[in-house]
């Protein structure tokens, strides 16, 4: 579902945006090697449950782009986004076999048509659990 990028067509509470992302060990892999972050926890089971995590967990900052996303695809223009923030509240554990996906619902949270920009809410979530709260991204339409 995509919305309009219209603000005279766009009210709070819209969804403008959903997508799935999966991943896999692959895929984290690849993300430590475009980022340089090589932290074990993201590519070695034993290295995570030795510090008493549940597996080898997803980047945060992986997390955090693949959110942004279906925002920056809805905008057309990934400069329209003046601002984005998000909290971590949950690690996305990638299994071995089966990985993990990300899913991604964004919404207009606020509106405001005098500065011709929105807030665009995002729910990101991996099984049934949110993993990043208050993710929000503030855009230019």
């Amino acid at each position: 579902m995509t919305g309009s990028t219209d603000l005279g067509t766009l009210a709070v509470g819209d969804v403008v945006a959903e997508a799935a992302f999966p991943l896999t060990r692959d895929s984290l892999v690849r993300y430590a090697g475009a980022s340089g972050d090589f932290n074990p926890i993201h590519y070695r089971d034993d290295v995570a449950v030795s510090v008493g995590l549940p597996g080898v967990l997803a980047h945060g900052m992986l997390t955090m782009g693949l959110a942004v996303q279906p925002v920056s695809d809805w905008v057309g223009d990934p400069g329209r986004i003046l601002d984005y923030q998000v909290r971590f509240t949950r690690p996305v554990v990638v299994d071995p076999e089966s990985g993990a996906e990300v899913l991604v619902v964004a919404k207009v949270g606020k509106l405001d048509t005098e500065a011709g920009q929105a807030r665009i809410d995002l729910t990101v979530t991996v099984g049934e659990q949110t993993v990043l709260g208050k993710a929000q991204a503030l855009v230019r339409l």
